[in-house]
């Protein structure tokens, strides 16, 4: 009775939003619904707070430009194919090119225009006679423009492969940044954030700042996309664009470049304009629906190259994907949970578990620790009749990190879960949804997306830096159906750090990186965790498709005592201490030009 009557009550908008608010009253109080209205409020300032202005190098930075000595000589060559091109867009892209203070480049045209737009090669062709640095060929027909650049490529001589849309624009620091990426690190794929310019080209808008080099952010969507340049030693192993793809023709040349080095630099400056009209995808998807369908293709391909085994599918947000990943065993898992009394967090965790888990080799491993209440214990008599539910006991003073590694040592599986007892599963396919990332050899740990009683996100990746030590982002103020910042609350990705409230790990890594910390009692400890695991040069996965209701702090309460607050102090300054290097560096999942001192990917 009680799964039908949530069934009806989530069916529509409003009745959501009634069950949502019954959810609230019930586990948090009548306050609490206030203070999520509050939040609601403080989410729409934020937004309007948020605004974007591009600021151009000045003048006198360029000229300093102009003027750098570089230890290489580096030619590029940017790849623009034409088709039908507004006069005014051609000329201010090719003007955006001439304005480069890195000199040494040469801009490749190739023309597949339609007849009847003889302006095309007229304008292209003055530019040919005033600036030998530009190179320009009439095509005898439209073949595509993945076809189109690749006769670019064909008269190209340059050491690096650079592309630009015919309508778009680079900012005149564009190459000199570039150049400095190729000498500095020994890039070989290189790529800058981006933002929106108008038609007129007035106003700039939607910047979209990037990680560094994501591979799970990349297969979910292209966000890498431009400003782009590849050496010509990568070009030589992977071949051509591919008419294959066309519409993602971009994309799955990133993938396959990707595939081929480690030198992968990302720029964290707006190097790249992309121009908002009708007919681009920069506005719409809808402007050209087959984009969709190669992409997915493209993400296809890569997988079957890199031999992983997964299917694709387009997700609701045209241009992200969701791969799921084959498993290469259905292992044991074991479920580790800490508790202390709360039997009804724990039998609400636990029941979710059982009847909702769509994946059935698991044990669950309770990690008893000083509960002092009789209704406790007679609970635990009812579980152990179950034959995959054990009940160890923990006698020793609350040090979650401790717990938690004295549950490891009882447990069978090869895979672990560290599981909060204030959790609840929303999906059925949860422990799929890990596993499939924590079984590859490159991850290390795999995380759950988690909501508040109000499905209002709880965790959804962590970031080191934050808040002078690390946190959540895109918490508390976004709900279950939010895109968040560029997608990022819908598509799998890496991030430096998930939350043990929900994640899971091998076994075997767990005691090769020497388990939890255990001067770090209660906060810091799984941050630090996954801080060893990356040490190891594995990967932390965070996917929006586990997904938990995580009634936080019911068990532990929160920091509201003098003596509290101090402990929290000298976990996060243990914390910092032993991550300094990293922490100098700052985190590659978290671009630079967003604030450090707020969670929500707004601009420094």
């Amino acid at each position: 009775m009680k799964q039908a009557i949530k069934n009806i009550m989530t069916k529509n908008k409003f009745t959501r939003a009634v069950y949502k608010t019954l959810l609230v009253i019930r586990y948090h109080g009548i306050i609490a619904v206030f203070k999520i209205i509050k939040r609601k409020l403080i989410k729409e300032v934020k937004v309007e707070a948020a605004a974007y202005t591009y600021t151009a190098p000045t003048k006198a930075e360029l000229d300093k430009q102009r003027k750098a000595k570089f230890k290489k000589d580096i030619e590029f060559s940017i790849l623009t194919p034409l088709y039908n091109t507004n006069e005014k867009f051609l000329t201010e892209m090719i003007e955006s090119v001439r304005a480069q203070s890195y000199k040494n480049w040469e801009l490749c045209l190739a023309d597949g225009s339609d007849a009847e737009h003889k302006n095309v090669e007229a304008i292209c062709m003055s530019y040919v006679k005033k600036d030998s640095r530009i190179k320009y060929t009439r095509l005898e027909q439209n073949i595509g423009i993945a076809e189109n650049t690749n006769a670019c490529l064909e008269f190209a001589t340059g050491d690096y492969i650079s592309f630009l849309d015919h309508d778009d624009l680079l900012t005149p620091d564009a190459l000199y940044e570039t150049m400095l990426a190729v000498c500095e690190h020994g890039a070989q794929f290189i790529y800058s954030d981006e933002d929106k310019v108008c038609e007129k080209t007035i106003t700039f808008s939607e910047h979209c700042y990037k990680p560094d080099f994501a591979p799970d952010y990349l297969r979910s969507m292209n966000y890498i996309c431009h400003f782009v340049s590849v050496s010509r030693e990568i070009i030589n192993k992977i071949g051509l664009l591919s008419s294959g793809f066309n519409g993602a023709q971009d994309y799955d040349f990133v993938l396959r470049s990707t595939e081929q080095t480690k030198n992968i630099y990302h720029i964290p400056k707006v190097l790249y304009h992309w121009r908002t009209h009708a007919a681009s995808t920069s506005v719409s998807f809808d402007a050209k629906t087959y984009a969709i369908e190669s992409g997915k293709k493209a993400v296809e391909k890569h997988l079957e190259r890199i031999s992983l085994g997964g299917a694709v599918e387009a997700l609701q947000i045209p241009g992200t994907y969701k791969i799921n990943y084959e498993l290469s065993e259905k292992p044991l898992v074991s479920i580790l949970v800490p508790n202390k009394d709360h039997i009804n967090d724990l039998k609400r965790c636990i029941n979710s578990v059982l009847e909702k888990s769509a994946y059935k080799n698991f044990e669950i491993v309770i990690i008893e620790n000083n509960s002092t209440e009789k209704r406790t214990f007679e609970y635990y008599k009812t579980l152990e009749t179950k034959e995959n539910i054990r009940v160890v006991n923990y006698d020793d003073v609350f040090n979650y990190s401790k717990i938690n590694n004295f549950g490891v040592s009882h447990a069978n599986g090869e895979y672990l879960i560290f599981l909060n007892n204030d959790t609840e599963v929303i999906t059925e396919s949860w422990i799929e949804e890990l596993l499939m990332y924590a079984q590859r050899d490159d991850v290390g740990i795999a995380g759950a997306k988690l909501y508040y009683a109000d499905f209002s996100v709880q965790h959804a990746g962590l970031v080191v830096g934050l808040f002078n030590a690390a946190s959540h982002v895109h918490y508390k103020i976004y709900n279950n159906n939010d895109p968040g910042y560029s997608c990022r609350l819908k598509t799998a990705q890496n991030y430096s750090a998930v939350t043990a409230a929900c994640m899971m790990m091998k076994k075997a890594l767990f005691l090769d990186v020497g388990g939890f910390y255990e001067d770090m009692t209660v906060a810091y400890n799984d941050i630090d965790l996954c801080m060893k695991v990356r040490a190891k040069g594995k990967l932390i996965v965070w996917t929006p498709f586990c997904e938990l209701i995580h009634y936080e702090c019911t068990s532990r309460g929160i920091n509201d005592t003098p003596e509290k607050e101090k402990r929290e102090n000298n976990e996060r300054a243990m914390f910092v201490k032993r991550w300094e290097d990293y922490w100098e560096n700052g985190d590659p999942y978290y671009n630079v030009n967003f604030s450090s001192k707020n969670a929500d990917f707004v601009i420094e």
